[in-house]
C-alpha cells in the first residue's frame, strides 16, 4: 500500500513538474479556464440565491394568505353560527341544508382562490426564471 501511495505521489509530482515546465501561454490558458469555471460557479450560485429569495418571498406570501383565509373562515363560521341561532326557531330541517350549502360555497371559494394563487405563482416563477436566465 505504501508503494502504491508512493507511486501515486510520484505521478502527481510529475504532473506538477509538467505544469511548471509548460510554456507561459499554456499556464495562462489553464488560468483562464479556471477563472471561467469560477465565474460559471459564481453565476450559478447567484442564480440559486435569487431563486431561493424568490421562493422565500412566495412562502411568506402564501403564509400570509393562508392566515387571512383562516381568519375569513373563522369569521364566516361565527356568522353562520349566529345565523343558525337566530333561525333556530324557524325550521330545523332547513338549517342543515343551508349550512351545508354555505360550507360548500366556502370550500369552493377557497379552492378557486388557491388555484388562482397557484397559477399566479407559477407565472411569477416562470418570469423569474426567465429573468435569471437573461442575467
Amino acid at each position: 500500500e505504501v508503494q502504491k501511495l508512493n507511486q501515486q505521489l510520484e505521478e502527481k509530482n510529475g504532473e506538477i513538474q509538467q505544469m511548471i515546465n509548460q510554456p507561459p501561454y499554456e499556464k495562462e490558458r489553464e488560468i483562464l479556464r479556471l477563472q471561467k469555471s469560477l465565474a460559471e460557479r459564481e453565476k450559478a450560485q447567484a442564480t440559486s440565491d435569487v431563486l431561493c429569495r424568490s421562493l422565500t418571498d412566495e412562502t411568506h406570501q402564501l403564509q400570509r394568505k393562508l392566515a387571512s383565509t383562516a381568519e375569513m373562515c373563522q369569521h364566516l363560521a361565527k356568522c353562520l353560527e349566529e345565523k343558525q341561532r337566530k333561525e333556530k326557531g324557524n325550521s330545523d330541517d332547513q338549517v342543515p341544508t343551508e349550512r351545508s350549502n354555505q360550507v360548500f360555497l366556502l370550500l369552493l371559494y377557497n379552492e378557486t382562490s388557491l388555484q388562482a394563487l397557484i397559477c399566479n405563482l407559477q407565472d411569477e416563477n416562470r418570469m423569474l426564471k426567465q429573468k435569471v436566465a437573461h442575467v
